[in-house]
């Protein structure tokens, strides 16, 4: 039986168009402009496949990117239209401690719970990103689809948010001095010194360095390494999320070491999105699961 809501996220939770399209999902796009012109790029277009390898090559070449929010008007006009048709929603958002996505969405809906007193509207800050949101998002639309009511699965996804565990490295610490997330100094002494930092996502949402490791296949064991450390057992029986940022080589070595290691066989791998990725820069490697704790 099709569910009476419908679930939308926003395009940071970097799900594959054909699990979109599956679990008829709605995506909302958080915006980025390139080197400062006035041209505004959506990060998800429904049905379009975005050439991000190029998006990568682009920030390889020194173009800077500026991101922002979903537009607001576009953000009604879906959710209006799903209300419309007689859906409630439920709303799975991009971390509040990295984004204002999840706070402008939901004070729209708010105004819409008003507008629409006799509908039903949740929003759930995942305080999650890329496939840590995206992998929420898919466990949240098998519910769903399994019969599971909206609170169920809106109660599932904040009883269990903590759970999903963040482990991802950079190839190139000076996007992140960019984006605020290292000092100067740290980002150039990395650099020299070939650092290869392991961070997570932690329980207010987060990006938090927890380790350096020299050199990028001691930083691709690190993300294993803490897998085998925290994952809820059995981890052979759990579906694993893997984004990069154009590196595809290092994403499948990872899932084979994954495979190997846990006999893990639902593996998913994508690219991280335009607006992640400015901030995380091209080479990012990222690993989600579920565990007993973060970190």
């Amino acid at each position: 039986m099709a569910a009476n809501y419908k679930i939308v996220t926003d395009s940071c939770s970097n799900l594959l168009e054909d699990t979109i399209e599956q679990h008829g999902l709605e995506v909302l796009p958080l915006t980025f402009m390139v080197d400062g012109e006035d041209d505004v790029y959506q990060s998800y277009l429904k049905g379009h496949t975005t050439d991000l390898k190029q998006f990568f090559s682009m920030m390889r070449e020194g173009k800077v990117f500026k991101t922002s929010l979903p537009t607001l008007s576009q953000t009604r006009e879906l959710m209006e239209g799903i209300l419309d048709g007689g859906q409630d929603i439920l709303y799975i958002g991009f971390s509040s401690g990295l984004s204002g996505t999840y706070e402008a969405t939901s004070l729209l809906m708010n105004e819409l719970a008003e507008a629409y007193p006799d509908r039903r509207l949740y929003a759930v800050d995942t305080l999650a990103a890329s496939g840590g949101e995206g992998l929420l998002v898919h466990y949240a639309a098998q519910m769903a689809e399994q019969g599971a009511t909206i609170e169920e699965v809106r109660d599932w996804v904040e009883e269990h948010k903590l759970n999903l565990a963040h482990w991802f490295t950079v190839d190139d610490l000076m996007f992140l001095f960019r984006g605020g997330r290292v000092s100067r100094t740290s980002a150039w002494a990395g650099t020299l010194l070939n650092i290869k930092p392991i961070l997570h996502v932690d329980d207010e949402g987060h990006l938090i360095p927890m380790e350096k490791l020299r050199g990028r296949k001691k930083a691709i064991k690190g993300l294993l390494d803490h897998m085998e450390r925290t994952a809820t057992k059995p981890v052979s029986e759990q579906t694993v999320f893997i984004t990069h940022g154009d590196c595809i080589e290092d994403a499948e070595s990872l899932a084979d070491m994954i495979r190997e290691r846990f006999g893990v066989k639902d593996i998913v791998i994508n690219y991280i999105d335009p607006v992640i990725g400015a901030h995380s820069g091209p080479g990012t490697l990222a690993l989600f699961f579920l565990a007993d704790s973060r970190n």
